[in-house]
C-alpha cells in the first residue's frame, strides 16, 4: 500500500505528526479514478466470510459512464455498467430466518433501484409510473413520423415547461440540455421508444418490502426530499428525517403519510446526520445545526469553510458517535455535538466520507476526493478523542446588535419605582438569595454525607446507578444497571448490599460483590425480590453500593417497590 502524504491534526488544532496522530495511514491513490458521494459509498459483507468490501456507486469523470465498483482493500474486486447516474447505496438483509445472513446490496440508479445478490443482479424494482402531459407526447409523435425538425422540438418543448403544471420526461429535459450538433442524432435514436415520466422527483417517500419488493407505505412531502435519516423500525415505531429542496426538514412517524414536524431552515442544507437523538444539519452557510426531532435548535458551529459532504463517525468499542464534515479547504472536522474532536488535513478537497468495518478492522475512515483520489485511513486502536475547547475569541453573537424595544409607559412607571424603594427591594433580593443558597448547600451535604446521589461525587469512584423493577407480584425481578464513567480506568473491588424491611420482603441474596466495571459500559445486576405481605402494602429498598473496607457508601438508590397485584387478586 502507498502511504499517504496528507498531514494530520489532533484536537487542539495543531498539526501532529505521525507518531501523535489519531489515525494510521493505510493508502492513498490521487489516480483512483472515484467520483462519488457520501450516499453512494457503503460497506457490507457481501460474500458472508467476516470480509468487508466496499461498495461505490461511481458517477464517472464529468458525470458520464457511470459504475457500480466493489472494493477489497485497495483494489477495484468487481466493476459494473449502470444505466443512469447512482443516487444511494445500502446494504440490507432478505432473508431474515436464515441463520448464515448475507447482505445484498440495494443501489439507486435513475427511476429505478437494483437489487445485487453475491455481485450478481438480482431484482429491478421500477418506480410507478406518473401521467404524461399530453402536449409533449404528442410533439415526439410528430417527431416520430419527420414532421416537426429538432430546432422547432425544443423550442416547443421549453414553451411547455415553463407554463406546463405536469413536468417533462426525462428524456426531453435531457434532449433541452443539448447541443445543436447533437439534437438530431438524439431524437433518431429516442422516437422510436416510448416516452415514461416516473417518480424520482414526485414529492413522495416510498417504504419497500426487503423480501417481496412490495410497496408498504407510502408517505408524501411538500417537497422533493434529497437526505433521508430514519431510526426505529417499520412494524414498532420509527421516525424518518428527509432535508428537501425548498430548505425545510420533516419528520414523519409511524402511521403518519404527511409529516408531523418541520424544521424552517435560513439555507440550503447540504447534508443531514443523526447522532443519537439529534439531527445534524450542515448547510450552504458554512455552519452545522443541532436540532431535536421535534424542531427545536439547540446549538450552531461555524466552519471555516463551505460544507462538501457529511457522514456519521460510529465507533463502537468506545460507545462515540460524531459527525464527520468535508469542507472545501481541504479538512475532514470531526464534532460530538458542537465539540470539536479531530481534525484531518488532505491534499485535495474530500466529497465523501465512510466509516466502519473495512476489510478486517472496524474502525476505518474512508474518503475520496474532487480529484477522483482514494484515501484509506485507519484509526488507531488507542486513540482516544478529546473535545477541544475551540477557537479563542468571542462568540459571533456577541457582535450581533439587539433589537431594543422603545419606553412605553409602564417601562417609564417601573424605573421610577425602583428609584424610590431600590434600597429595599435590594435588601430582599439579597435576604431571599442567602436563604436559597442556604438550603441548597444543606440539601447539598446531606446528601453528600448520606451518598443519596444516584451518581458518585468523588473524582476517584466515577459510578452511575439505576434501578428497573419489573412484574407483578408477588415476585418482582430487580435489575441493577452500574456503570463505571471513567474513560481509561477499571473499577474493581465493589459490593452491592440491600437494606429492605424483612417483614415485607425476601431477597435470595441481600449482599454480593460487583465484577470488575470496564469504563463506559453498563452492567446489569439482577435479582428477585419476594412479597411477602398479603395486605396491599409497598415499602422502599435501599440499595447501597460498596467499597471494600469502607463504611460509607460510594452510591444510594431508594426504589419504591410496587404493590403486589398477585396477592390482591389471591
Amino acid at each position: 500500500m502507498a502511504a499517504a502524504s496528507s498531514p494530520d491534526s489532533d484536537s487542539g488544532l495543531a498539526e501532529s505528526n505521525e507518531a501523535n496522530s489519531k489515525w494510521l495511514d493505510a493508502h492513498y491513490d490521487p489516480m483512483a479514478n472515484i467520483h462519488t458521494f457520501s450516499a453512494c459509498l457503503a460497506l457490507a459483507d457481501l460474500h458472508g466470510d467476516g470480509e468487508y468490501k466496499l461498495v461505490v456507486g461511481d458517477l464517472g469523470p464529468a458525470g458520464k459512464h457511470p459504475r457500480l465498483k466493489v472494493l477489497k482493500g485497495p483494489t477495484v474486486l468487481a466493476e459494473n455498467p449502470l444505466p443512469a447516474l447512482p443516487a444511494a447505496a445500502a446494504a440490507f438483509l432478505m432473508e431474515e430466518q436464515h441463520e448464515t445472513r448475507t447482505p445484498a446490496l440495494a443501489l439507486a440508479s435513475g427511476p429505478c433501484v437494483y437489487i445485487y445478490k453475491n455481485l450478481r443482479p438480482y431484482f429491478k424494482f421500477s418506480l410507478p409510473p406518473l401521467s404524461l402531459n399530453p402536449l409533449e407526447q404528442d410533439l415526439w409523435n410528430q417527431a416520430k413520423e419527420d414532421r416537426i425538425d429538432p430546432l422547432t422540438l425544443k423550442e416547443m418543448l421549453e414553451g411547455i415547461r415553463e407554463k406546463a403544471e405536469v413536468p417533462l420526461s426525462v428524456q426531453s429535459l435531457r434532449f433541452l440540455h443539448l447541443e445543436l450538433s447533437e439534437m438530431e442524432a438524439f431524437v433518431n435514436q429516442h422516437k422510436s421508444k416510448t416516452i415514461k415520466r416516473q417518480g424520482t422527483e414526485n414529492k413522495e417517500i416510498l417504504v419497500l418490502d426487503p423480501e417481496a419488493f412490495t410497496i408498504l407505505a407510502k408517505m408524501n412531502l411538500p417537497s422533493v426530499p434529497v437526505f433521508l435519516e430514519v431510526s426505529g423500525q417499520f412494524d414498532v415505531e420509527f421516525r424518518l428525517a428527509a432535508a428537501c429542496r425548498n430548505g425545510n426538514i420533516y419528520i414523519l412517524r409511524r402511521d403518519s403519510k404527511h409529516p408531523k414536524y418541520c424544521i424552517e431552515l435560513s439555507s440550503q442544507p447540504v447534508g443531514l446526520v443523526r447522532v443519537h437523538k439529534i439531527l445534524v444539519v450542515g448547510s450552504t452557510q458554512d455552519s452545522l445545526h443541532g436540532f431535536t426531532h421535534k424542531g427545536k435548535k439547540l446549538w450552531t458551529v461555524q466552519m471555516p469553510a463551505a460544507i462538501l459532504t457529511m457522514n456519521l463517525l460510529e465507533q463502537r468499542s468506545r460507545g462515540l458517535q460524531a459527525v464527520m464534515a468535508g469542507l472545501a479547504n481541504g479538512e475532514v472536522r470531526i464534532y460530538r455535538d458542537k465539540a470539536l474532536l479531530n481534525i484531518i488535513r488532505t491534499p485535495d478537497a474530500v466529497t465523501s466520507l465512510c466509516f466502519g468495518r473495512y476489510g478486517r478492522e472496524d474502525n476505518t475512515l474512508i474518503m475520496t476526493t474532487r480529484g477522483g483520489g482514494l484515501i484509506i485511513k485507519i484509526l488507531k486502536r488507542t486513540a482516544v478523542f478529546v473535545e477541544s475547547t475551540g477557537e479563542v475569541g468571542p462568540p459571533p453573537a456577541q457582535a450581533t446588535k439587539l433589537n431594543v424595544p422603545r419606553k412605553t409607559r409602564l417601562y417609564v412607571d417601573q424605573t421610577l419605582r425602583e428609584r424610590e424603594a431600590g434600597t429595599a427591594m435590594h435588601r430582599s433580593f439579597q435576604t431571599d438569595l442567602y436563604l436559597l443558597r442556604l438550603r441548597a448547600a444543606r440539601a447539598y451535604v446531606q446528601a453528600l454525607e448520606s451518598s443519596l446521589s444516584p451518581v458518585s461525587a468523588t473524582a476517584w469512584e466515577p459510578l452511575k446507578l439505576h434501578a428497573v423493577v419489573q412484574g407483578l407480584g408477588p415476585t418482582f425481578k430487580l435489575t441493577l444497571h452500574l456503570q463505571n464513567t471513567s474513560t481509561v480506568r477499571p473499577v474493581t473491588g465493589l459490593l452491592i448490599c440491600f437494606l429492605y424491611n424483612e417483614a415485607l420482603y425476601a431477597l435470595p441474596r441481600a449482599f454480593f460483590k460487583v465484577p470488575l466495571l470496564v469504563p463506559g459500559l453498563s452492567y446489569p445486576l439482577e435479582t428477585f425480590v419476594e412479597s411477602l405481605s398479603n395486605k396491599g402494602i409497598s415499602d422502599i429498598i435501599k440499595v447501597l453500593v460498596l467499597r471494600e473496607g469502607q463504611s460509607a457508601p460510594l452510591l444510594s438508590a431508594y426504589i419504591n417497590m410496587p404493590v403486589s397485584e398477585g396477592l390482591e387478586a389471591a
